[in-house]
């Protein structure tokens, strides 16, 4: 089972999945765009369209999945969302909306799912970032989302190492999805990612990354980084936030100076479609 399957980096998973010969169930709340993913696929493949912050909506599914194909034996949480610019002017529900959808999406994706998981003795993999290891400004519901889950991940192996359930968490760099590419539409951000060192700053291929999920899936991974550079990152993250604040100190007032910053609201054409999936639901439950 593979949440945001719509777009980015879970459609490539799901192909990549699918190549290897995997029965999938793909969940996303673009259900158009998903049927379109599953259709499409070389191999059994059933959608569902939910909003994984939901959490009777999410039980509800993990069941017809369970009636459907039978208990799964591998859940991976790769649903995200980002928004960009300075904290103060972010607006409020935003903010909020990229941590119930990275962080708390993630928790129900697993809550639903494990008794799955239990039954088969499977693996929960939890997509996070490079952004779980040093947050960087202007991303701090992002930031805040990866770095949360990273701290639910490692909650959740050990509450269920005695039970012959694997979880491992997935790190990853800059991958070319509509995500990624919306940010780049705004100066600040694209010019922070200009600063990060050269190997930090490349953008992978999502089915280059897919390709790498999908062996850790095999594998029953712990962790996997990608690109594997990205595990010595971890020697030094503790130095992280001393260079990251030095880095912006000298960097924000000069880029401030060039450009305006903005917040940028849901970033790329999945955060788009989120925003307007989240308004209908709110304007459905509100009085008339």
């Amino acid at each position: 089972m593979v949440t945001g399957a719509a777009r980015g980096v879970g459609n490539a998973l799901a192909w990549e999945l699918a190549r290897r010969g995997v029965r999938l169930a793909l969940l996303d709340h673009e259900g158009e765009a998903l049927r379109r993913v599953a259709s499409s696929l070389p191999t059994e493949a059933h959608c569902w369209s939910v909003d994984i912050t939901q959490d009777g909506a999410m039980a509800r599914v993990a069941e017809e999945v369970r009636d459907r194909l039978g208990a799964a034996s591998v859940v991976v949480a790769n649903a995200g969302i980002a928004e960009g610019g300075p904290f103060a002017v972010s607006d409020p529900m935003t903010w909020r909306r990229v941590i119930e959808v990275n962080l708390i999406g993630s928790a129900i994706t697993a809550r639903s799912f494990l008794p799955d998981l239990l039954a088969t003795r499977g693996y929960f993999l939890q997509v996070a970032s490079l952004a779980s290891i040093g947050a960087a400004p202007l991303m701090s519901s992002y930031c805040a989302s990866k770095a949360g889950v990273e701290s639910f991940t490692q909650s959740l192996r050990a509450e269920l190492a005695g039970q012959h359930v694997r979880v491992g968490i997935a790190y990853l760099n800059w991958t070319d999805t509509d995500m990624v590419r919306g940010a780049d539409q705004y100066p600040v951000l694209r010019e922070l990612r200009s600063h990060m060192p050269p190997p930090a700053r490349k953008v992978y291929r999502p089915d280059w990354v897919a390709a790498r999920l999908a062996t850790a899936v095999e594998r029953r991974s712990t962790a996997v980084y990608v690109p594997a550079w990205l595990r010595t990152v971890q020697v030094v993250r503790a130095a992280l936030p001393i260079v990251i604040t030095h880095l912006a100190r000298r960097e924000l007032p000069r880029l401030a100076a060039r450009s305006s910053f903005e917040a940028t609201g849901l970033l790329g054409a999945g955060g788009r479609a989120d925003a307007a999936a989240w308004h209908r639901a709110d304007a459905e439950e509100s009085p008339r």
